[in-house]
């Protein structure tokens, strides 16, 4: 066993160098750059996750030319599809995470290029696996976890319409808070159920982490779990704003579609919980969080009951079946549970 690890070690260590050669014999200078600091933020050593000075290697190349962040993604890209090592892999994910983080707007422009509907830049590691030994097998359930992650970030960003991680440091976060407010505000029902449900499948593919959260003593699956969790901290903001606003319109404009709508996505946030709280282990428990999905589902549930109780049910008697109609139509002057006599010529029968 010991002499196969030394073997795959060694065989690694040979690949890098391989790799870094050929990348100085490239003709491009400066696309030869962004690969050897790609290369030495994701070699094959397992511990550790890339350095700061790596990734800031990597950011700072991209952004020396304007074709070079292209050329940066798609070194990326390379790197990560052709890998079959699950280190290698979750190094590259965590690189490009960093980019969705601390990248500039061109950078983030060209890794948010359609990451949804399959091209260059679609991850896609559904199927990721690496045989060469068990704690490989296991880290490939973490590459495939993280991969949606980074996907899920992308999407996120595109649908809200700006990044969710943004370094733009211009305005204070009351600002912020004041904009975004007065954004929601204008948005519809429909809008802001929409953008929930991107964020409530974000916080679903967190939730839905390896069994193998022991390997969390791993250096570099821990900074992963610690960035992820930021992440997830930015969401449940989006999602505590969006609450706030909807739980505001529930009394006044809602239909029963939409609280069926707005209860479902409330319930799968909590079924999520139990596996959040494994994976972060109570650090971004958040009480308030909780307690207000749990309020405005409550009011969600009781304004629902309210307006079905009002539902006109019309009863009439044919060829001695009882035939009952519900329907959408409800009466102000009606209490919950309530019936309306209506002659019978009125009545649907069937």
């Amino acid at each position: 066993m010991a002499k196969q690890k030394k073997l795959k070690t060694l065989t690694n260590n040979l690949k890098d160098k391989a790799s870094v050669i050929y990348a100085l014999l490239s003709i491009k200078r400066h696309v030869s750059s962004i690969q050897l600091n790609i290369l030495r933020a994701t070699s094959h050593t397992l511990s550790s996750p890339p350095s700061d000075s790596q990734i800031t290697a990597v950011l700072t190349t991209a952004n020396t030319s304007h074709t070079l962040p292209r050329a940066c993604i798609n070194s990326l890209m390379d790197r990560l599809h052709r890998t079959k090592n699950s280190t290698v892999a979750l190094k590259c994910l965590f690189t490009l995470h960093n980019i969705t983080i601390k990248g500039s707007f061109i950078l983030k422009d060209q890794l948010s290029c359609y990451p949804s509907y399959g091209g260059y830049n679609f991850l896609n590691l559904s199927t990721f696996r690496d045989d060469s030994d068990f704690e490989s097998v296991q880290l490939s359930s973490w590459v495939r976890w993280y991969a949606t992650i980074v996907e899920q970030i992308l999407t996120v960003s595109r649908i809200l319409g700006y990044y969710l991680n943004s370094n733009n440091s211009t305005n204070s976060t009351k600002e912020k808070d004041f904009v975004l407010g007065l954004r929601l505000s204008s948005l519809s029902n429909a809008d802001l159920l929409y953008k929930i449900e991107c964020l409530v499948v974000f916080v679903e593919q967190v939730s839905d982490v390896p069994e193998s959260l022991e390997l969390q003593r791993n250096e570099l699956v821990y900074e992963i779990v610690r960035m992820v969790g930021e992440d997830y901290r930015k969401v449940q903001g989006e999602i505590l704003f969006r609450l706030e606003e909807l739980g505001r319109r529930i009394d006044e404009d809602f239909d029963v579609g939409e609280l069926n709508e707005l209860v479902s996505y409330l319930k799968r946030l909590e079924e999520s919980k139990e596996n959040l709280v494994l994976l972060f282990v109570n650090r971004r428990k958040n009480n308030g969080f909780w307690e207000l999905i749990k309020e405005i589902k409550m009011k969600g549930l009781k304004k629902k009951e309210e307006i079905e109780g009002k539902w006109i049910t019309v009863v009439v008697n044919s060829s001695n079946t009882v035939v009952t109609e519900l329907t959408r139509f409800t009466n102000p002057f009606l209490e919950p549970g309530q019936y309306l006599q209506v002659p019978p010529n009125f009545a649907t029968v069937r």
